[in-house]
C-alpha cells in the first residue's frame, strides 16, 4: 500500500532487472581475473537481463520504455545547464541525463558481453566456439602463422573485454554519484524508489 501522494513509477520487472544487474555485474567483475565458472554464468545472467530490458525498453509499463525517457538534444542541454543552478526540472521517470546513462551502460554491457563470448568462444566453449572452429579448420595448413595471429587477435578481444568492463564500472559509479545529486537536489531517496517502485506525486 501507499499514499494517496505517492504514485508507481518503476514496476516489479524494472526492480528486479536493476537489483540483479548490480549482484551479477559486480560478481562478474570480481571473478573477471579467475575466469572461473561464475564468471562465465554471470555473465550469461546479464546478457538475459539485457535482453529483457530491450525488449521491456519497447512494450513494458510506461515509465520502463525509451519512449519515455530517452529526449533529444534540446531538452538534454537544457536540464544539464540547469543542474548548475541546482533547479532542475524534477521528473517521476528517468530525467534526460539518466535516461542517456540508462543507454550508456546497455551499449557497453552489450560491448562487454559481446567481447567476452569472443574470448569464450576463441578457447571453444560457449555459443561462439563453432565459428572459431570453422577459422581454425580451415588454416590448419600454416599451423605457425595461424598460432601467431589467433594469438595476437585472442590477446586483442581480451583487451576490448576488459576495456568495456572497466568503462562499463566507471559508469556504474557516474551513475551513482548522478543518483545521489538529484536525491539531494530534489530532497528524495532515489535508492529507495527503486526498491518500493514509488515516488512523491509533488512538484512534477
Amino acid at each position: 500500500m501507499h499514499s494517496a501522494n505517492q504514485i508507481k513509477v518503476w514496476d516489479i520487472a524494472v526492480r528486479i532487472f536493476h537489483w540483479s544487474l548490480v549482484l551479477l555485474f559486480f560478481t562478474s567483475y570480481l571473478t573477471g581475473d579467475d575466469e572461473s565458472t561464475i564468471h562465465v554464468y554471470s555473465g550469461y545472467g546479464i546478457i538475459g537481463l539485457l535482453v529483457f530490458r530491450i525488449l521491456w525498453g519497447l512494450v513494458g509499463t510506461k515509465y520502463a520504455r525509451f519512449s519515455n525517457f530517452i529526449y533529444g538534444k534540446e531538452a538534454t542541454i537544457e536540464y544539464a545547464k540547469s543542474m548548475a543552478t541546482l533547479k532542475p526540472k524534477r521528473y517521476l521517470g528517468h530525467n534526460p541525463l539518466g535516461g542517456w546513462m540508462i543507454i550508456a551502460l546497455i551499449i557497453s554491457l552489450i560491448a562487454t558481453t559481446w567481447s567476452g563470448l569472443s574470448v569464450y568462444g576463441s578457447k571453444g566453449h560457449g555459443p561462439l566456439a563453432g565459428n572459431f572452429d570453422i577459422v581454425i579448420s580451415s588454416a590448419m595448413a600454416d599451423d605457425d602463422e595461424h598460432e601467431h595471429e589467433s594469438g595476437e587477435g585472442d590477446e586483442f578481444m581480451e583487451e576490448i573485454h576488459e576495456f568495456f568492463a572497466n568503462f562499463t564500472l566507471f559508469l556504474v559509479f557516474v551513475h551513482i554519484g548522478g543518483v545521489l545529486i538529484s536525491s539531494l537536489i530534489h530532497r528524495e531517496n532515489l535508492v529507495r524508489s527503486m526498491v518500493t517502485g514509488l515516488k512523491d506525486k509533488d512538484d512534477t
